[in-house]
C-alpha cells in the first residue's frame, strides 16, 4: 500500500481467512494515503467493530465532504463517543443544520443540557426554521422527545416568534410532563416573552414548581425588553424576598429595565449600589446601560465621562450605544467622535454607518451622507436589509421594504392606501425627514408608505381574526415614521398591534405605544 499497490493489497486483504481490526485499518489507511476517500469509507462501513484507532484513521482523510464530515460525527455519538463528536464538530470547515442539531442531541442525550443550550445558542439563524422542522419530523416518526429537544424546539419557535406552533411544542411538553421542569419551564418562559406574549409567560413563571436564577432573571429581562419597568423592578423585589441571590445577568436587566422606561435616578441607585448591596462589581454590560440609560435622557455629556472614566477601555457596543443616543437628541458632533471610535474598532459594522447617515440626513447635510455610503463602499460593507415577517396559520410570512413578492402584494398594497387616507384625517404626517435620499418631499413619502413592517402590520390586520393581536417582528430597529404610522392604524382599526425589533417590543393599542414614545 505505501507504494500504491492498493489493488494487490485488496486481493491479499480478500485471501484472509479471518480478518482483525488490524487488518481493517492497515487497508483503510493505505486507501486514505493515496487518495481513495470514498473506497476507505465504503471499507470503514463494512467493519464488523470499529476501535479507537479505526475512527482517528479516518480522521486523517482529506478531501471530505460535509455529508462525510457528518456521518462520521454521527457515529462517534452513536458509540457515545461524546468528546470525539466535538473534536470532529469543532473541526468541520462547514457546518450545515445536520451538524448542529447532531451535535445538539448529541449533548441533549448525555444529559449536558447546558452544553445543549449554549450550543443552540450559538448555531445560526437560518438553521432555526430546520431545527423546527426536525423536531416535527421526531414527532411524527415516533421517535422519544426529551428535555434538550423540547428547549430546541421552543428557543427556535421564540427566535422566529412562531408563537402557534411554540403552543403546540407547550402542548408537547405537557403531555410528557416537562411542563412545570426548570429547564423546560424557563425554555417556554423566554418563548412566550419572545412572542409577545406576556399573559402567558406570566402564567408559565407562576407555573414553575422550582424557579431557579434563570427563572427570575427570564422574567425580569422579558418584562424590561417590554418596556415595562415597574412590573421588571416589582420581579427584581419578589426575587430578593424569595432569597435568590441576584447575579451579574439579573442587574443587566434591572438596568435595561431603568433604561427603557427613563427611571433614571432609580437606575443610577441600583449601579452604584451594585457592589456594596450585592456583591457584583460593574462589568461592561452593566455600564453599557448606564450609557444608554443616562444618554436616553439625553444626557450625553455624562454618558460620555461615565464611559471614559470605565475601569477598562470602552468597547464599540459602548460607543455605539453613545452614537445611538447622539442620534436620537441629534448632537453630531459627539456622534462623530463616538462612530470615529467604532469605525477603528469594529470598522464592518454597518449599523454604525447607519446612524451616522441617518443623524446626517436629518441634519440636511447630504454631502456627508454620500461620504457615509462611499466608505460603507471602501470597506466592503453591504447594509443588512432590513425586513419584517408575522406568523398566520403556522406560517411565516415575510417582507421587505416595497415588496413585491408575496402573492397578496395587491391586497395589501391597496389596503395602506386606504389606510393613509384615514391616517392623514387623523393628523398623520410622515417623517420624511428620515429618507436617506436627497429627493423631492412626494417622493419621500411614496419610500416611507411601503416599508417592510407596514406591510407586515396591513398583512396581519387582513388575515389575523380581529379578536386576536397581531404580533410582527423585524430584523432592525423600528423607524420613528413606522412607529408614528402603526400608532395611528392600530387607533383606525381598534387592534392591539404588537411589533418586536432588534432592541425591544412596541404594544400598540388606541394609539397610544406602550414605550410612551421613549425610545
Amino acid at each position: 500500500m505505501r507504494n500504491g499497490q492498493c489493488d494487490s493489497a485488496l486481493r491479499i486483504f480478500n485471501s484472509m481467512p479471518h480478518r482483525t481490526s488490524v487488518s481493517y485499518n492497515t487497508m483503510i489507511s493505505g486507501y486514505l494515503r493515496n487518495g481513495h476517500f470514498h473506497l476507505a469509507t465504503d471499507l470503514f462501513d463494512k467493519m464488523p467493530q470499529r476501535d479507537l484507532f479505526s475512527w482517528n484513521v479516518m480522521l486523517t482523510g482529506s478531501n471530505w465532504d460535509l455529508i462525510s464530515w457528518n456521518c462520521l460525527m454521527a457515529g462517534y455519538l452513536k458509540r457515545n463517543m461524546l468528546g470525539g463528536a466535538r473534536r470532529l464538530f469543532d473541526q468541520m470547515p462547514v457546518r450545515d443544520n445536520i451538524s448542529w442539531n447532531t451535535m445538539i442531541t448529541g449533548y441533549a442525550q448525555d444529559g449536558d443540557m447546558l452544553e445543549a443550550r449554549r450550543l443552540f445558542d450559538e448555531c445560526p439563524a437560518d438553521h432555526y426554521e430546520e431545527a423546527l422542522k426536525m423536531f416535527v419530523a421526531m414527532k411524527r416518526d415516533g421517535e422519544s422527545l426529551n428535555r434538550g429537544t423540547f428547549s430546541c424546539a421552543l428557543s427556535s419557535c421564540a427566535d422566529i416568534a412562531a408563537l402557534e406552533l411554540g403552543k403546540q411544542v407547550h402542548g408537547q411538553a405537557v403531555k410528557t410532563g416537562y411542563e412545570t421542569g426548570c429547564f423546560v419551564g424557563n425554555a417556554l418562559l423566554a418563548m412566550y416573552f419572545k412572542c409577545g406574549s406576556i399573559d402567558e409567560a406570566y402564567a408559565m413563571f407562576e407555573a414553575i414548581e422550582e424557579k431557579d436564577i434563570v427563572s427570575w432573571n427570564t422574567m425580569l429581562a422579558g418584562y424590561a425588553r417590554h418596556g415595562f419597568g415597574k412590573q421588571a423592578l416589582s420581579v427584581f423585589e419578589s426575587m430578593n424576598k424569595a432569597g435568590v441571590k441576584p447575579d451579574e445577568i439579573t442587574m443587566v436587566g434591572v438596568l435595561s429595565a431603568c433604561s427603557h422606561t427613563g427611571l433614571i435616578d432609580k437606575g443610577t441607585e441600583y449601579f452604584y449600589s451594585m457592589t456594596e448591596v450585592y456583591g457584583i462589581a460593574p462589568n461592561l454590560k452593566h455600564y453599557a446601560c448606564m450609557i444608554d440609560l443616562l444618554g436616553r435622557a439625553g444626557r450625553l455629556e455624562e454618558a460620555e465621562n461615565l464611559m471614559r472614566s470605565m475601569p477598562f477601555e470602552p468597547s464599540a457596543a459602548a460607543w455605539g450605544t453613545l452614537l445611538g443616543a447622539c442620534r436620537i437628541h441629534g448632537n453630531t458632533e459627539l456622534a462623530e467622535k463616538a462612530a470615529e471610535m467604532v469605525f477603528k474598532m469594529e470598522p464592518h459594522n454597518t449599523g454604525m454607518y447607519v446612524l451616522l447617515s441617518n443623524l446626517y440626513a436629518t441634519s440636511g447635510r447630504w454631502a456627508d451622507v454620500g461620504k457615509m455610503r462611499s466608505k460603507l463602499r471602501d470597506v466592503c460593507v453591504q447594509k443588512v436589509p432590513g425586513y419584517s415577517w408575522v406568523e398566520v396559520q403556522n406560517k411565516i410570512h415575510k417582507f421587505t421594504v416595497g415588496d413585491r413578492i408575496h402573492p397578496e402584494k395587491d391586497r395589501i398594497y391597496a389596503f395602506l392606501e386606504e389606510l393613509d387616507q384615514k391616517m392623514k384625517l387623523e393628523g398623520y404626517v410622515s417623517s420624511t425627514k428620515l429618507v436617506l435620499h436627497d429627493v423631492e418631499e412626494e417622493e419621500k413619502e411614496h419610500m416611507l408608505k411601503y416599508h417592510s413592517e407596514k406591510l407586515a402590520v396591513a398583512f396581519g390586520i387582513l388575515t389575523i381574526p380581529a379578536d386576536r393581536p397581531i404580533r410582527v417582528m423585524k430584523n432592525l430597529r423600528v423607524c420613528q415614521d413606522c412607529h408614528n404610522a402603526i400608532k395611528h392604524i392600530s387607533k383606525i382599526v381598534g387592534r392591539l398591534i404588537i411589533l418586536r425589533d432588534s432592541h425591544r417590543f412596541h404594544h400598540f393599542s388606541n394609539g397610544i405605544c406602550s414605550c410612551g414614545d421613549y425610545w
